[in-house]
């Protein structure tokens, strides 16, 4: 790399935060002191006798040896210190202690430094190497004294960082620095090298005192230990193992790890960065394979010397993408080092669970899992919920734990409040020194069309929208998504901005072999613009051994099917399948939005043997309904049981690499067995169920809950009408036809219609009971029916019902499915009446605005609900949206239409919040007009049917 890019890269290097700059002037006498300020929040809508929600910001207090500095409110406690350091900082006239060397001068510095290291003075610092120089002085024989440079590499940051700035690619290439170290050693005239080898010592004696003073230092004696690390083989082919290093406290740690690497010493081992967090000790060890050819040469490390071969290292793909550094070679990872502030030595066990669960923290939900310790059970999400329903790091931490674990800059998040296109809040200081000017102008030409029919369209929703920015180290963009949707709090932006990006991020991982004329396009499709070519460099070792990382997550089946694996539990009753649930039904099940709480234990089970494996087992696990944060097994075994119920099942073995994430002391057993025959058999019980949060919205303000409104609007209807026929098109999980049970109808036969099939079976359970019940011996309906399928496509069999219902079911679709829905249902199925029912957008002000605060909320990041009324609308439509819609589909299709609603009051703004619209086919329509469709048009599957000879024959 030339000296302009040198110096290009060496200018990027981020301006510290004013935290850093109180830091480097005062270090712990900077003290910080943060208050929490509790305040009201506004509510416009009188009448309403509920708790108001509050807000909370934070003031911080700095106090300095020199002075006292008050911060102004933030919502968030890090910008309160931040802004309060910033006071200081310009109260007191601080100026940044980082320059930025050019390369030569930080050559001449590099040299300097390593002269440094070996003098009287260095010997009496606190320094890591200081317990390198205590053994080496410790020794007897020809490495008396003598430092390997590995050591210097591995434990000086400062000439890390300089070697940074002559040579960028020493970033990513330990052998790299080791050459550097190398040459500034040759050119030093205070050290030298030895012969043929890479040790390195002073050239005269260090004074008595200073030596004295070092051995004086030796702590109680620690004997001899053993530390588990772990083994990585070059060859992919080969297991990551276990293995044993035996160390005393007089011997040097590195000796040992070449023994094991099978090198001459330990002057041959190179090592990498730290691994994991920054305070531990663990790094990569492996075998210097150009040591004799960089000990041999005198001035360019890089010529051809006679009699030498360079021997081209074959690179550890697996450890390269542990440490996001070139290793090559037989690696060893160890947690093992001398410490700050201590020449003794500290040593951890590294188990192979750990090294398992250190790759699975690389991909994009491998955090979430284990931060929810449930690896086998939790998912990211498929939509991100209200605060108050989501559990796990929020999307915005997960994404920059995903690109602190690949190296990367952390994300930026742009976000612009629309009432003022000009102001936008960046929230990273390095966005502020970014050189991408040309990136940034693009994408605000890109935002500001858009900005405009949003602000029109969407003012009344909310006023934030934001864009992500994922940029190299070097600050080259790598991925950007603009938001076109807007939030009414800033918070809301940037975690529904970070959670698009982490999903697109988290399919990309699971499909990493896509040519790369595909990943620009695949990007586009989820409106996120993708830099291919940067893209490829960033990720270039996590491309190559994509075989390997598809392995790290469950693969998502697609029928429910799979439950039956295995399972000679499982049987099937009245075409529904069932679970051997133990324990009495409690009436109350787990419904799409609610939070789930149950307990879980996954064992793994070899086929034909009684004994088990305990993986995991959690005693509360909380994850809300239809968000797809568990595996679909398990969401479709909850949904089948009530509180207090328990159940088993069973599926196919995922990853190896999984099951040993989560094995924890079982996984040194596990890796050297053959699992081809094994199972996981999870046993699972539902302990709580906590309602949606819309439905928690509707009981604190409506009684009735609007649920139970809409379907006491339906039954007067239906017993208005005479109606003996019913279909309930987008059915769910069968809310509307349980309640009907539970009211006196005309109603013979009702029938269900859905896409979802857990919904689907759980709603069978649910009616299965209920009719076939001693106490529902009186009621009128004798056949229940449910269908599996679209509401958009039509089938014969539910031609010409008395009463249609669609409650609360299209604003779930996109809008031209929704059109698409009416006409199909009026042209086709050709009910005598409609009845559709959707959230009356303009209503959603007061719900907001009445929302119970939930005291689980994290204090920092309060989220106000989304904009729409669930995070699974699609769209919600105004009284004029609304009315327009029904009017212009009844004249099409020859019907009337009928406007109501239930909650509020239709003459009192804002109207209703649930609106009504019930449609009427006109008697005077010719019957041979409104189906032409063949009878033999069935494409809905059958999924359970039940007639009154059922529960005769009970």
């Amino acid at each position: 790399m030339g000296t302009q890019e040198s110096l290009a890269v060496a200018a990027k290097r981020p301006t510290p935060t004013p935290k850093a700059l109180i830091y480097q002037k005062f270090g712990s006498k900077a003290c910080y002191r943060t208050e929490e300020i509790l305040q009201s929040a506004d509510n416009d809508c009188l009448g309403l006798v509920i708790p108001q929600q509050t807000n909370s910001v934070y003031r911080c207090y700095l106090d300095l040896p020199e002075l006292s500095v008050t911060s102004d409110t933030f919502s968030r406690k890090k910008d309160a210190e931040q802004a309060a350091a910033q006071i200081a900082i310009e109260k007191l006239g601080i100026q940044s202690t980082i320059n930025n060397p050019t390369p030569q001068e930080a050559w001449n510095e590099l040299v300097a430094r390593v002269s440094g290291v070996f003098t009287d003075e260095f010997l009496s610092s606190s320094h890591p190497l200081i317990g390198h120089f205590r053994v080496a002085f410790g020794r007897v024989g020809d490495y008396y004294g003598m430092l390997p440079i590995s050591a210097i590499a591995a434990c000086d940051v400062k000439a890390n960082n300089l070697c940074k700035i002559i040579d960028p690619k020493t970033e990513s290439d330990p052998l790299s620095v080791t050459s550097l170290i190398l040459k500034a050693v040759k050119m030093s005239g205070s050290i030298c090298l030895t012969d043929g080898k890479l040790w390195i010592q002073k050239q005269g004696p260090y004074s008595p005192e200073a030596l004295q003073s070092l051995l004086d230092r030796y702590s109680v004696s620690m004997g001899c230990i053993q530390l588990e690390a772990i083994h990585i083989p070059c060859s992919i082919e080969e297991h990551v193992e276990t293995l044993t290093l035996d160390v005393s406290d007089n011997q040097y740690y590195l000796d040992e790890i070449a023994k094991k690497l099978n090198v001459a010493d330990s002057s041959q081992i190179l090592v990498s960065r730290t691994v994991g967090k920054a305070s531990s000790e663990m790094k990569l060890y492996f075998p210097n394979l150009e040591a004799p050819f960089l000990a041999s040469i005198s001035s360019d490390i890089h010529a051809n010397v006679e009699g030498n071969i360079k021997m081209e290292p074959i690179l550890n793909k697996r450890a390269s993408y542990l440490s996001c550094q070139n290793i090559y070679g037989d690696a060893i990872l160890a947690n093992i080092g001398y410490k700050w502030k201590s020449p003794d030595l500290f040593y951890e066990d590294i188990s192979l669970c750990s090294y398992y669960r250190m790759l699975l923290n690389k991909v994009p939900d491998g955090y979430y899992k284990l931060s929810r310790e449930a690896i086998l059970a939790a998912e990211l999400p498929t939509s991100f919920t209200p605060r108050s329903n989501w559990k796990g790091p929020t999307p915005r931490d997960l994404l920059c734990v995903f690109c602190r674990q690949h190296r990367l800059s952390e994300p930026i998040f742009s976000v612009r409040s629309l009432s003022s296109p000009e102001t936008s809040s960046e929230l990273s200081e390095m966005c502020k020194k970014s050189k991408s000017s040309k990136l940034n102008e693009e994408i605000e030409m890109a935002d500001g069309g858009a900005a405009d029919v949003i602000d029109k369209d969407m003012g009344k929703s909310g006023s934030f929208r934001c864009e992500v920015k994922i940029l190299s180290r070097s600050q080259e963009p790598i991925v950007v998504c603009s938001l076109a949707d807007t939030y009414r709090k800033e918070n809301d932006a940037i975690q529904s901005s970070a959670f698009k990006v982490l999903v697109w991020l988290n399919k990309l991982f699971k499909q990493l072999d896509m040519p790369m004329e595909k990943l620009f396009s695949f990007g586009c499709a989820e409106d996120i613009n993708v830099y291919p070519l940067n893209f490829s460099r960033e990720f270039a070792t996590c491309l190559s051994i994509y075989g390997v990382k598809q392995n790290y997550s469950l693969k998502r089946c697609s029928s429910l099917g799979s439950l039956c694996i295995n399972q000679p539990h499982i049987k099937q009753e009245n075409g529904m399948i069932l679970l051997n649930i133990e324990g009495r039904d409690s009436g109350v099940f787990p419904s799409p939005g609610s939070l789930t709480c149950i307990s879980y234990v996954v064992a793994l089970v070899r086929k034909g043997e009684s004994s088990k494996y305990c993986l995991e087992s959690n005693d509360e696990f909380e994850f809300e309904i239809g968000t797809g944060a568990v595996i679909n097994q398990l969401e479709a075994c909850v949904t089948q049981l009530s509180v207090n119920q328990a159940a088993q099942f069973s599926i196919e073995l995922p990853s190896k690499d999984l099951i040993l994430a989560a094995a924890g002391e079982s996984a040194k057993h596990l890796s050297r067995s053959n699992l081809w025959n094994c199972y996981l058999d999870y046993t699972v019980k539902v302990l709580r169920v906590s309602e949606a949060l819309e439905d928690r919205m509707e009981q604190a303000l409506f009684s009735p809950p609007l649920s139970k409104q809409r379907v006491q609007f339906a039954v007067a209807h239906i017993n208005e009408s005479r109606a003996t026929t019913l279909v309930d098109f987008g059915c769910g999980s069968g809310s509307l036809l349980e309640l009907l049970l539970e009211h006196t109808t005309t109603i013979e036969k009702i029938v269900g219609v859905d896409l979802s099939r857990k919904g689907l079976i759980r709603a069978a359970k649910i009616l299965h009971q209920k009719l076939s019940s001693n106490s529902l011996m009186q009621t009128s309906i004798r056949t229940a029916v449910l269908y599996d399928g679209s509401i958009t496509d039509f089938d014969a069999r539910l031609y010409g019902f008395d009463v249609g219902t669609c409650l609360e079911v299209i604003e779930h679709m996109e809008e031209d499915q929704a059109c698409l829905f009416g006409d199909v249902v009026l042209s086709s199925f050709c009910p005598n009446a409609l009845i559709v029912s959707t959230p009356n957008y303009e209503y959603n002000s007061i719900l907001h605005r009445s929302t119970i605060p939930n005291k689980e909320d994290d204090s920092e990041e309060k989220s106000a609900p989304c904009k729409f009324r669930n995070h699974d609308h699609k769209f919600e439509w105004t009284r004029e949206q609304f009315n327009r819609w029904a009017t212009d589909l009844a004249l099409r299709h020859n019907y009337s239409v009928e406007f109501s609603g239930v909650g509020g009051s239709g003459d009192v703004e804002p109207g209703f919040a649930s609106q009504i619209a019930v449609f009427r086919r006109n008697s005077s329509r010719e019957a041979g007009k409104c189906w032409k469709m063949e009878e033999s048009s069935q494409p809905y599957e059958l999924i359970w049917e039940w007639t009154d000879s059922s529960r005769s024959a009970l």
